[in-house]
């Protein structure tokens, strides 16, 4: 099986320069998480086929004034291990400002429970971000495609 690599690290800075402005200097009081569910690979026929998807990560700035942090973003497998991390250090996405994260079809380390976690900031109130996941893939003479969206992630239990 041949794995392609996805981005490399620090290729976010790079490819998305554009999108980016400095990190805001002062307390980053807001703070927030999403776990976004993905797939690389679907099972199918009952198991005995397994379809590739490409997978593209959208993390969008909602904010029309405010830069927002992103602090973390990293893909895990199935079995919940980190197989990449995007981030060498924070970066303030500008208002607006769209990054993004590529997993190529070929490469199948996510597996079929594969997810992202992202972990954001910004200096006091801000429009939440908006995280979706693109995953595009081929089966025989059908092509798929399917959205999955960013759940904010939130204690539970005890008040």
């Amino acid at each position: 099986m041949t794995q392609a690599l996805a981005q490399s690290p620090g290729s976010i800075e790079q490819n998305f320069a554009n999108s980016l402005t400095s990190v805001p200097a002062g307390d980053l009081s807001v703070t927030g998480a999403f776990y976004v569910p993905v797939y690389s690979s679907v099972s199918m026929s009952q198991g005995k086929l397994r379809a590739d998807f490409s997978v593209t990560l959208s993390v969008h700035n909602a904010s029309e004034t405010k830069p927002l942090v992103l602090k973390r973003i990293a893909y895990f497998d199935t079995s919940g291990k980190m197989v990449e991390s995007y981030l060498k250090s924070p970066v303030a996405l500008k208002p607006f400002a769209t990054v993004e994260v590529v997993i190529a079809t070929t490469d199948t380390r996510g597996g079929t429970g594969a997810n992202f976690a992202v972990d954001w900031a910004a200096a006091g109130e801000i429009a939440e971000p908006v995280v979706e996941a693109l995953m595009i893939g081929s089966v025989g003479a059908g092509h798929y495609a399917f959205i999955t969206q960013g759940r904010p992630v939130r204690l539970l239990g005890k008040n």
